[in-house]
């Protein structure tokens, strides 16, 4: 048992940064491609680490577990939630840049991974 995971490494590796990750990256882009407000990708954020927190469970966890409701551990929901939402978050960050310089490139330039800025004034 560690902070960060709850019965060994390649458990948390393959749950929660594999798979819980790839569909939280998923939805951080989506969610920029039909321009949804952040907060939207918060709630669907923390609906994915109750998700992920069931895998984690039905997988990997013994009946002792089991029987000790380590489903319902609120410090293993809010670490996989938390990196979870980091994913996501970056995905949604970089999905908007790409999207904000692209589509309105006559207002905006990209600046750097994250960011985009305002063009100056036509030369």
């Amino acid at each position: 048992m560690g902070i960060l995971w709850e019965v060994d490494f390649w458990a948390f590796f393959w749950i929660t940064l594999v798979i819980s990750g790839g569909a939280a990256i998923a939805t951080g882009r989506a969610m920029a491609l039909k321009w949804r407000p952040f907060w939207q990708l918060v709630v669907y954020t923390c609906m994915l680490g109750m998700v992920d927190r069931f895998l984690h469970w039905g997988l990997f966890l013994d009946a002792l577990h089991h029987a000790q409701g380590a489903l319902l551990s609120p410090y293993f929901y809010m670490v996989d939630t938390a990196i979870l939402l980091l994913l996501s978050s970056l995905a949604f960050r970089i999905t908007r840049a790409r999207q904000m310089a692209t589509q309105y490139g006559w207002l905006y330039e990209r600046s750097g991974l994250f960011g985009w800025r305002s063009r100056g004034p036509a030369a």
